[in-house]
């Protein structure tokens, strides 16, 4: 797995010529990539075999071509990008076909569901040079970027523990589970702070709403130093909680994405020292850490858009997508063995 942080092009969104994208699927997250691909004056094509995609598209880029025809943006040559927000059990088929057809692609995550089918569209990609990026989304939050810079510094010392919440209550899901909707989001961003991957994982889950599928899960995840993270998701809770939770021996950092902005990256300069056997606490007061204010999601696409430029190697690559895949397969078959550990 390689690690490191994107590198993003000079001059901000206000390149001169962006190449053009076209839209799959303008539904619950769809419509936000149409609105920031829009925003770059990227956005050329919408795919949306629904009426209301089809809506929404319109009233958000009334400039771009509306279609339910994938074919046809396959054979425009005008199109070099396609970025995919369909159902998670499309995502394999699709990113492969546009890659076969010449485009480079941006897919939601999860990339696929199985290893499988994520191993065969890491080998497309190689074989046809095409840009292939996952939607990992808090990769790019100025926050998280400045929280993998502190820790890269050393200035939060050795990691012993990192540990994510994310919370709410609702949107409730009936194909999916809550690890597979909201946990690759703290894998993703766990590993790149981590840089290395767990050896061993655990986890259980309850299902209260839908017979099987799990509405809360918690994960622990255990690394080679013996450092450790848990996560713990969940659609069944009463308030919305989206915090990551970062302690290392020297100092501690919070990441709490629903506060205002100059709260969100908090860092707690303590520790716990001893004195022969009697270990000592100190505290300090909380410092808010500044880190730009930029859209995630528009610092997201408009990196895509320099990805196909450039042609380099995007951060979320598909490597980056399968060891995520790994953590999240191994965590669901800890549930289905009732929390036994299971090794990667």
């Amino acid at each position: 797995m390689v690690y490191g942080q994107p590198q993003f092009a000079q001059g901000g969104t206000g390149m001169s010529t962006r190449p053009q994208i076209a839209l799959v699927g303008c539904g619950y997250w769809g419509k936000n990539l149409c609105r920031n691909f829009h925003a770059l004056g990227a956005l050329s094509v919408v795919v949306d075999a629904t009426e209301n995609g089809q809506i929404t598209a319109r009233s958000i880029a009334p400039d771009a071509q509306i279609t339910d025809s994938l074919e046809d943006l396959l054979c425009d040559d005008q199109i070099q990008g396609v970025a995919l927000a369909t159902p998670a059990e499309t995502h394999a088929e699709l990113t492969i076909q546009a890659m076969q057809a010449g485009k480079d692609v941006f897919v939601e995550k999860p990339m696929a569901l199985t290893l499988k089918d994520a191993e065969k569209m890491k080998d497309v990609a190689e074989k046809t040079g095409r840009i292939l990026m996952i939607g990992h989304l808090l990769e790019y939050h100025p926050a998280v970027l400045k929280l993998h810079t502190m820790i890269e510094s050393g200035e939060l010392g050795k990691i012993n523990y990192i540990y994510s919440n994310r919370l709410n209550f609702g949107k409730v899901r009936t194909e999916e589970n809550a690890l597979w909707s909201f946990a690759p989001h703290d894998v993703a961003v766990i590993l790149r702070l981590m840089e290395q991957a767990p050896v061993q994982v655990s986890a259980c889950g309850g299902s209260f709403l839908t017979n099987g599928i799990a509405d809360t899960t918690m994960s622990n995840l255990r690394f080679d130093d013996e450092s450790r993270a848990h996560i713990f998701v969940s659609w069944l809770h009463p308030f919305k909680e989206q915090r990551l939770v970062v302690v290392g021996d020297k100092k501690m950092a919070i990441f709490n994405d629903v506060a205002p902005h100059g709260e969100k990256l908090q860092l707690y300069p303590q520790n716990v020292e001893f004195d022969g056997a009697m270990p000592l606490l100190k505290k300090e007061d909380v410092q808010f850490v500044e880190h730009s204010n930029t859209e995630p999601l528009l610092k997201e696409c408009s990196y895509f858009l320099d990805c196909i430029q450039s042609r380099k190697k995007p951060l979320t690559d598909a490597q980056s997508g399968i060891d995520v895949l790994k953590v999240l397969h191994a965590c669901q078959q800890s549930i289905e063995q009732n929390g036994e550990p299971v090794s990667l």
